[in-house]
């Protein structure tokens, strides 16, 4: 087998190519958290994605930087874009795209939220969105809801309800 020619390394991915015909992304870890009211509306947030030149609604998420632990990541996202803290579980963790990226999305369920604001990446504009479950998954069925992140969240809550012996 023979050493991985980098094709381009930059901030977030870097591209290779094994073998000569592999090409291989290698790319930031990311978490994701799960935040549901009460009432058990989960937060989203809106924000413009510049990669598919559009406004989506995600579960509060975002890279892990370099040192950070997933936890300390998520935390500091939760802090950033909704300006809560919590107590955090890791409900899973996986690989978003096997096929061609190693990236993997841990992601957590917060509880007990509590105010504590960080200041947002100075390029982030994210408006925050309380969404009912069945809003959640009309969104989802109907396709206006597009992004990785409140997908799994949803399903992951389906299924904690699942085996709690709710239908």
């Amino acid at each position: 087998m023979s050493a991985a020619k980098t094709i381009y390394d930059g901030h977030i991915v870097k591209l290779e190519l094994e073998e000569g015909k592999w090409e291989i992304v290698r790319h930031a870890d990311a978490v994701a958290i799960l935040l549901l009211s009460e009432q058990g509306e989960m937060k989203l947030v809106r924000q413009h994605r510049r990669a598919v030149g559009a406004d989506t609604l995600e579960a509060p998420a975002g890279l892990i930087d370099e040192g950070e632990t997933p936890e300390q990541a998520a935390r500091r996202e939760l802090q950033e874009e909704v300006g809560l803290d919590a107590d955090l579980t890791l409900l899973t963790r996986f690989y978003t795209s096997p096929g061609f990226c190693d990236e993997q999305l841990y992601v957590f369920e917060a509880n007990n939220p509590r105010e504590s604001r960080l200041p947002l990446d100075e390029d982030e504009e994210i408006e925050e969105v309380w969404m009912a479950p069945q809003a959640l998954l009309d969104g989802l069925r109907e396709g206006t809801i597009e992004s990785s992140s409140p997908t799994v969240a949803a399903a992951l809550y389906a299924l904690q309800r699942l085996g709690q012996g709710a239908k």
